[in-house]
């Protein structure tokens, strides 16, 4: 498994779930999950193999490197099998913030959306404000996925603003909601 360079612990757990540096064996699964979840995605084209095997190794792999990566990504795992993956992207050192994102294997979201969520922003709270002492994390949300908000106000995130029509889906301009938690 490959570590990243500007955390001392890999290796995150709650519960039944875990997260680890993000792994070169998920690649195809998390491609497949993003086409098919790009609706919510700032993602605009389906990726292919090859884009993925380009992203893989002209970008995530220099971050395992890097003192301060830009962002930092893990496989989401549950039964030692990846079934989502996420983490924190946007980082700006300077500020000490950077946005969440995650997402699960798409035939979980009606099972394992809520769990999931929950445990992953327990674990991406530990390396955000423990590893990496930021002193802010937030999430750009388009405003599609609703039972969301209620998951992040269950976690302590608040509401922090929506920025009106900010997306153009399936020809309707819909908001952008983003909630945050500080240190």
């Amino acid at each position: 498994m490959k570590s990243y360079k500007c955390l001392d612990i890999q290796t995150f757990s709650d519960n039944e779930f875990s997260i680890v540096p993000i792994r070169n064996k998920d690649k195809i699964k998390i491609m497949n999950w993003r086409n098919d979840q790009i609706y919510h995605l700032r993602q605009k084209t389906l990726l292919t193999l090859k884009d993925q095997n380009k992203y893989f190794n002209e970008i995530i792999f220099k971050l395992f490197d890097s003192d301060q990566p830009n962002q930092i990504l893990f496989s989401f795992i549950k039964n030692n099998k990846c079934i989502g993956y996420g983490g924190l992207v946007h980082i700006n050192w300077k500020e000490k913030k950077a946005e969440i994102s995650f997402i699960i294997k798409t035939s979980l979201q009606k099972k394992l959306f809520k769990v999931s969520w929950i445990s992953f922003l327990k674990m991406i709270q530990q390396v955000a404000f423990n590893e990496l002492n930021l002193n802010k994390i937030y999430t750009y949300a388009f405003d599609l996925r609703k039972n969301l908000y209620l998951i992040l106000e269950e976690c302590n995130f608040v509401f922090e603003s929506r920025i009106k029509q900010n997306y153009l889906f399936e020809g309707v301009y819909i908001d952008t909601v983003i909630y945050s938690k500080t240190k």
